[in-house]
């Protein structure tokens, strides 16, 4: 009996030690972000709008960078680049299946018909950059973790790996789904005067830019109109009338090469050329996706990686430098998120009903979808053998909210900015819960079987 009281007793301690390990690291995460907040709270305003934002521009432009170049840089090779090939391909099928369960969200929950498509991709598109990053920093920075001696450079290693394919589906995908629907778009006059945006305007939310700073140096003529509407318009039974001419999108005079070659192609390839040159492919190479690139070809190649990363490499002086600018990246990072949850929400027209409906599919549904296919994915030995931080960067892909860009995708569209705003501050704040519960499905139940 007091062998099995012992034993009971071990266990149960155990027991406790297993949870207390998985919900630690979130605490952490908590800490910083709710020291961001009180330094940003309209009372005391230790920080004023103006700081965070240049502290968004210093994480964007110089932390996050060092942190990626840094991590990625010593652990990829040329072997692990083509080992770790599901990890982008997670990102397409996260983002897929949230479509799916977006889609689904619209139709039961039935927002606002202007609001169909951002309901869409609200649900679907997660955060795969910053948050995970804070995440797998706190995670690693436990001593109890199970991710191994190597946990920190291979988490932020998988994390940033995923980050080219999630930028290429931003400027893609969610930058035309986000486009204002034809029907809510209000033509401006040739008399009319059109508002010019002010880049020290301090009244812009800082949720909507925390991830894009400078963001309206990159607005276009175009990205605040109903493009692929009104190039495809002809396609349907709207009148051309009640739209923008789209010959504007098209350079040149009749004797052009532009214009001679319009006549040979079909209307269809034509307009879609059209909706392509408009795509802002250009912003995929931002100051973190650049450094990715950067890691990536100097890691693949032996000669330049001992030059660079070695111990005793000839430019092993910068690489310590830059990764002592990469240990402010989380940390800057996290009091960022909680200056930006100071703000509080904007009023929005999405409806409580469909709030509360991508909310529980992005946060808690999905989730339990991913759990499947990352169990499926090791039945099928697509996941790296015997590495847990491997699954359990794909695993958050599944867990995060909604990606803080979308609200500069908005921004920049002139398309739900204020629902955007509201729905990343209510998700974030109810992802303290479910993070808190999925850290610890994963920690006990998930990542020792899979």
């Amino acid at each position: 009996m007091e062998s099995f009281s012992v034993l009971s007793d071990g266990n149960v301690k155990s027991s406790e030690e297993d949870w207390l390990t998985a919900v630690m690291p979130l605490l952490k995460v908590l800490s910083l972000t709710i020291i961001g907040l009180v330094l940003a709270h309209p009372k005391l305003q230790v920080l004023t709008k103006a700081t965070f934002r240049l502290l968004s521009k210093l994480v964007f432009v110089l932390f996050l960078p060092c942190l990626i170049f840094t991590q990625l840089g010593q652990s990829i090779t040329l072997e692990n680049f083509i080992l770790w090939w599901f990890i982008p391909v997670n990102v397409v099928i996260s983002t897929a299946v949230g479509c799916i369960l977006g889609y689904l969200v619209a139709i039961i929950c039935r927002p606002p018909p202007q609001f169909f498509r951002f309901t869409i991709i609200m649900t679907a598109f997660g955060n795969t950059g910053n948050l995970p990053l804070a995440i797998v920093g706190s995670v690693c920075h436990s001593r109890k973790h199970p991710f191994g001696p190597n946990c920190h450079t291979n988490g932020v290693s998988y994390v940033s790996f995923a980050q080219w394919v999630a930028v290429i589906l931003v400027y893609t995908l969610v930058y035309h789904m986000m486009e204002p629907p034809l029907e809510y778009y209000e033509i401006v006059e040739e008399g009319d005067e059109i508002e010019e945006v002010n880049a020290n305007d301090l009244s812009r939310p800082l949720l909507v830019e925390a991830e894009w700073p400078g963001m309206e140096d990159k607005e276009t003529e175009h990205c605040k109109t109903p493009l692929i509407a009104r190039v495809f318009a002809s396609l349907s039974n709207i009148s051309q009338s009640t739209i923008p001419d789209v010959g504007s999108l098209q350079e040149g005079g009749p004797n052009s090469p532009k214009s001679i070659r319009c006549l040979v192609e079909p209307k269809v390839v034509r307009k879609i050329r059209i909706v392509a040159e408009q795509t802002p492919i250009q912003h995929i190479l931002q100051p973190p996706t650049v450094a990715s690139l950067l890691a990536i070809i100097i890691g693949m190649v032996p000669q330049l990686k001992s030059f660079v990363f070695d111990y005793d490499a000839p430019l092993s002086f910068i690489t310590d430098s830059l990764s002592i600018l990469a240990g402010a990246a989380v940390p800057f990072v996290l009091l960022i998120l909680g200056g930006m949850l100071a703000e509080g929400p904007l009023e929005s027209k999405l409806g409580i009903r469909t709030v509360i409906g991508i909310i529980v599919a992005r946060l808690l549904i999905l989730p339990l979808i991913g759990i499947g296919i990352t169990l499926l994915a090791g039945k099928m030995n697509f996941l790296v053998p015997g590495d847990l931080m491997y699954r359990f960067v794909i695993l958050l892909q599944y867990t995060t909210p909604s990606a803080i860009l979308l609200g500069a995708i908005a921004s920049v569209r002139g398309y739900a900015v204020s629902e955007a705003s509201a729905l990343l501050f209510w998700q974030h704040v109810f992802a303290v819960f479910s993070l808190s519960l999925y850290i610890i499905i994963y920690y006990n139940l998930v990542l020792p079987y899979v």
